[in-house]
């Protein structure tokens, strides 16, 4: 007998993949272990090929469990999906956010957020303001930012937080500089040389975060410029007015004539997070953070 596979069949494998038990799977499910044990069946003689190998004391994934059960996770993570983005439309369609950034957000998470939502939500309209650290802390709590792309060690009052990535530290050098990956040695080989720096308006705990770099290294820095602006930075640099200590996602998305040293054997870490009023939740709020959420899984995007 030929059996049509339906959305329950495939809800009813997905639960038992993941238990690998079938008592447990039907109590989940609220069904009986024998009408479970009947749909697995049916699914097996419709494919037909094992699914699980049964014996009395396991139950195991063969190998087209394996691939079906992935197939299965991602069709019901789109299926999810689409119940939320066909719900919108009952608010009348578009959602608008404002979303504050800094520029390395841009290098992350928040352009491939932004792909994601054109593609897959395309009633979202965000509204992108680029603003220091300080600025988004401000807006957010007075409400006149969504969202927020912050750097900083200690959450207000009043506002949610969650780590979007985490990650090292670059130096950036000119590429003509006698110093280069290949024959780095220490950061106290850069004692007397003049550093680009973000600015404390930047984020005042990465400014912080900063210095304690060159304090571990032994030594104060020579701050010939700070700026809040990393294509500023990377030009300076290129231009041979200093060196400039940046967050490894920088190297990523600039065109710039740079070389970069890698900073990883430090301590010291930064870390982007996502920042909303827990007090003011619509709907269009829940659903973006739910997104975030979905990218940062999907992508493991929380370490560089």
């Amino acid at each position: 007998m030929s059996y049509q596979i339906e959305l329950r069949h495939l809800h009813y494998f997905g639960v038992l993949a993941e238990e690998l038990h079938f008592r447990k799977a039907a109590e989940r499910l609220f069904i009986s272990q024998p009408g479970l044990t009947r749909q697995i069946k049916q699914m097996e003689e419709r494919y037909g090929v094992e699914l699980f190998e049964r014996n009395k004391c396991s139950v195991a994934l063969t190998a087209a469990g394996r691939y079906l059960k992935e197939e299965v996770d991602s069709l019901f993570v789109t299926l999810r999906r689409v119940d939320r983005h066909i719900r919108t439309f009952q608010d009348g369609g578009v959602m608008e956010l404002k979303v504050g950034f800094i520029g390395s957000a841009v290098q992350s998470v928040l352009a491939q957020l932004l792909v994601t939502l054109k593609h897959d939500y395309p009633l979202f309209e965000v509204d992108l303001q680029e603003l220091s650290n300080n600025t988004q802390l401000d807006k957010l709590l007075r409400e006149e930012l969504d969202f927020g792309f912050v750097r900083l060690d200690e959450v207000p009052k009043g506002l949610s937080s969650l780590p979007v990535l985490t990650e090292h530290f670059l130096l950036a050098v000119p590429r003509d500089f006698p110093i280069q990956q290949e024959n780095f040695v220490s950061l106290k080989d850069f004692s007397t040389e003049p550093f680009i720096l973000f600015s404390k308006n930047y984020s005042h705990s990465y400014y912080d975060l900063v210095m304690s770099i060159f304090s571990d290294a032994g030594f104060v820095p020579k701050v010939a410029l700070r700026t809040v602006n990393a294509l500023s930075i990377f030009n300076l640099v290129e231009q041979g007015l200093g060196v400039a200590i940046v967050p490894a996602s920088l190297k990523r998305g600039y065109t710039t004539l740079v070389n970069f040293i890698d900073l990883g054997s430090l301590k010291q870490r930064t870390t982007l997070s996502l920042l909303w009023s827990q007090d003011s939740m619509s709907k269009a709020k829940t659903l973006f953070l739910q997104i975030m959420k979905e990218e940062l899984e999907k992508e493991d995007l929380l370490k560089v």
